[in-house]
């Protein structure tokens, strides 16, 4: 059920994917007709989000120092209904830390303080998303974002590739325990989705060690959100699914 939180986002201006390339850049023709090449702040494959021909917004920066202006936001997808889903993978992480801001996941408890990006992990070298903790008596809760956006009906998967970074950070976190708390969030990034499930097909070994942390103890949330041209809205948790996908 969507809350009353939004977070909103700037002006978008929408357009028609051209092309991908580079990893980083987009060819994308604006509704006036200008075709302009826009940063894709998006390194993995876009596993069913990036479609060529099909609707996109961009947002624009008049900042001098940018070598682009535009920056790809949001990607229409017809997996089911159109939805809009996000593709700006840094805006995860705002948007979460948003949510912990206004105390809107009652699954982390009660906390006082937010670190972001702390370091952590056996070599020192690995950095989480966010540290929450309250009174002294009280251990901390790490909690590690991805963007999640490959689906399959209504059913939200993650990873859509290979991800031996994203293998590094469930060891780490399991490793945290009972020391700590320790969190995966998953940031379904399309309102489209109602279930999660680990991408067992891209990635086995991430899916094995996603189950094993599990029974290690580590939390997993299944965040919804509902992503429109205006803004972000959270719809709650997904359900999570552990067999096969």
């Amino acid at each position: 059920m969507a809350t009353d939180w939004f977070y909103p986002l700037p002006p978008l201006l929408e357009g028609t994917l051209l092309k991908r390339y580079k990893r980083f850049f987009a060819d994308i023709e604006l509704e006036t007709g200008e075709v302009i090449t826009a940063h894709c702040p998006n390194t993995g494959p876009m596993t069913g989000v990036c479609h060529l021909g099909g609707r996109v917004l961009v947002s624009y920066s008049a900042d001098p120092k940018r070598k682009l202006a535009y920056t790809w936001e949001l990607a229409e997808v017809r997996d089911t209904v159109p939805t809009w889903a996000g593709v700006n993978t840094a805006l995860p992480n705002r948007v979460v830390k948003s949510l912990l801001e206004a105390r809107q996941l009652p699954e982390l408890g009660e906390y006082s303080a937010i670190r972001p990006e702390v370091r952590y992990g056996g070599d020192g070298k690995s950095r989480i998303d966010f540290v929450i903790s309250g009174e002294d008596n009280v251990i901390p809760t790490y909690i590690e974002v991805k963007n999640t956006t490959w689906a399959r009906g209504s059913l939200a998967l993650f990873p859509d590739t290979v991800t031996t970074r994203g293998q590094k950070h469930l060891k780490e976190l399991a490793a945290l325990i009972p020391q700590a708390q320790a969190v995966m969030l998953y940031f379904i990034n399309r309102s489209d989705c109602t279930d999660f499930a680990p991408g067992d097909e891209a990635d086995p070994t991430y899916g094995v060690l996603l189950r094993e942390a599990i029974a290690k103890g580590v939390k997993v949330l299944p965040c919804r959100f509902e992503i429109t041209p205006a803004g972000i809205r959270y719809l709650g948790l997904a359900n999570l699914v552990l067999g096969q996908a």
